[in-house]
């Protein structure tokens, strides 16, 4: 049986082959009765437009491509624990994408390789995406920036430390919400806080230090250095922090990691030294990430909707929102609200 082509539904809708097309390729002014039509008629032969076809028929790919931290995500591949953060920033792209016939492709960035620039104009090249969205550290990176600009590609950076020229921005208020988190532990009675800093080269990872250090600040609380622990936002580095302070001869009441994994990671590690939670210990995270919610107890954190802000950046770019020629001025920041969601895993101190 002959495949059904667009002449077949050009002519089942009684409109023109260039009607079809414009229909197909969601371009504008086409009537919502002619749409309808031409929808109906492709549904009722079964026809589905080639990729491939479209591409070559108008200047689109209908192809967006999700630049995201090899490093980070490899790493948390190999030790089969998944990554969350990927998967919500994809489920949240994926789905406007699909109402609008575009496909979504998700690419691994190596920031540390030389061949960073080459490797990324070679992506471009072959991808020709009509639009991108930067995750961390992608968002601020020069190289990857300078060379969507020159392509002409339009782009969202997603959680961007810096206000460069170019694309648009969506990015949490880090600072503010560490802040709020803070000041929740302290409203529970905490005073000793420890804090478990993310991957430095992610602005984010600062600007909830800051936060951090802010609310304490701010409440005439002293932080101990030892209550200050690096960690890269795995679950191991979590764990590892958390087994530290734990030793400690003053040792915390609360825990503050700035992301979910590493805040399960002090939940192992409590269990491991024989300490309940939140009794003997209060444990917050970041980013209310699946395990947040299934782990044992479940655990308090600040809900960062990677969804959503996902969803907005592929909205934004299949609609020809984001010009490729943005600038500052043009495209503001823009702040998605964020939400404590105190569970299980904090509580006041215990008493003296």
């Amino acid at each position: 049986m002959a495949s059904v082509t667009i002449y077949d539904v050009a002519n089942h809708a009684g409109v023109s082959i260039k009607t079809v097309s414009r229909v197909m390729n969601a371009e504008p002014n086409v009537r919502p009765a002619t749409r309808e039509k031409v929808a109906a008629a492709a549904e009722a032969l079964g026809y589905s437009p080639n990729l491939s076809a479209r591409s070559l028929a108008g200047s689109k790919s209908f192809v967006l491509t999700a630049f995201v931290d090899a490093a980070l995500t490899l790493d948390h591949w190999s030790s089969e624990r998944g990554t969350d953060y990927l998967t919500r920033i994809q489920l949240g792209a994926t789905l406007p994408c699909r109402e609008a016939g575009y496909h979504l492709f998700l690419e691994l960035i190596d920031h540390d390789t030389p061949r960073m620039r080459q490797e990324v104009s070679s992506l471009l090249a072959a991808l020709k995406p009509d639009g991108v969205i930067l995750t961390p550290p992608s968002s601020d990176n020069e190289i990857v920036l300078d060379l969507l600009k020159k392509s002409g590609t339009p782009f969202v950076r997603l959680a961007p430390e810096r206000s460069l020229p170019g694309g648009l921005r969506m990015r949490l208020d880090d600072r503010g919400a560490a802040a709020r988190m803070t000041k929740a532990l302290i409203d529970l009675g905490h005073r000793r806080i420890a804090f478990i800093a993310g991957e430095p080269r992610y602005g984010a990872s600062r600007a909830r230090r800051e936060g951090f250090l802010t609310a304490m600040t701010d409440q005439g609380l002293t932080v101990e250095p030892t209550w200050m622990q690096d960690g890269d936002f795995t679950f191991q580095s979590g764990f590892d922090a958390a087994r530290r302070l734990i030793g400690l001869r003053e040792r915390p009441t609360a825990i503050f990691a700035s992301n979910d994994d590493m805040a399960l990671g002090c939940l192992a590690a409590a269990s491991e030294a024989g300490l309940n939670i939140p009794t003997d210990l209060s444990v917050a995270g970041f980013d209310d990430s699946t395990g947040s919610r299934f782990s044992r107890p479940t655990l308090s954190t600040v809900r960062q909707p990677l969804v959503e802000m996902a969803g907005a950046a592929a909205r934004a770019l299949v609609n020809g929102q984001v010009p490729a020629d943005c600038d500052t001025d043009a495209a503001p920041d823009q702040f998605p609200p964020f939400h404590l969601v105190m569970r299980q895993s904090t509580a006041p101190p215990p008493k003296a």
